[in-house]
């Protein structure tokens, strides 16, 4: 079975700091540092928008909206990808969802809202 099982969201002031988790398990990951896996949101009302991505070899890539706040990064011997998100905004307020690349595998989201 595939499991992608984020966490670390929650309810944080305009300016703070978030720390998301995903692990992932399940037959597919046992070459785990060989999959890019991206961050993704959704906001109510909008659609599922790609966040930041991280290759195999580490290499990143982010949407315009959160260069420079936030940082995606992660651990092959844990199976984990992360996403430090720093001055946040209300604008970020959204579901945060892992997924592996190119798959229809995905996590079931964590909550960040932001407060103003």
């Amino acid at each position: 079975q595939v499991q992608l099982v984020e966490s670390g969201g929650g309810l944080v002031q305009s300016g703070g700091s978030l720390r998301l988790s995903c692990a992932a398990s399940g037959y597919i990951f046992s070459f785990y540092n060989t999959y890019t896996m991206d961050w993704y949101r959704q906001a109510p009302g909008k659609q599922r928008e790609l966040v930041a991505r991280i290759t195999s070899g580490g290499g990143t890539n982010y949407a315009d909206s959160v260069k420079d706040r936030f940082t995606i990064s992660r651990d092959n011997a844990k199976k984990m990808v992360f996403l430090q998100m720093n001055r946040l905004k209300p604008e970020d307020t959204a579901v945060y969802y892992c997924k592996v690349y190119g798959s229809d595998y995905w996590g079931q989201g964590t909550q960040v809202t932001v407060s103003s």
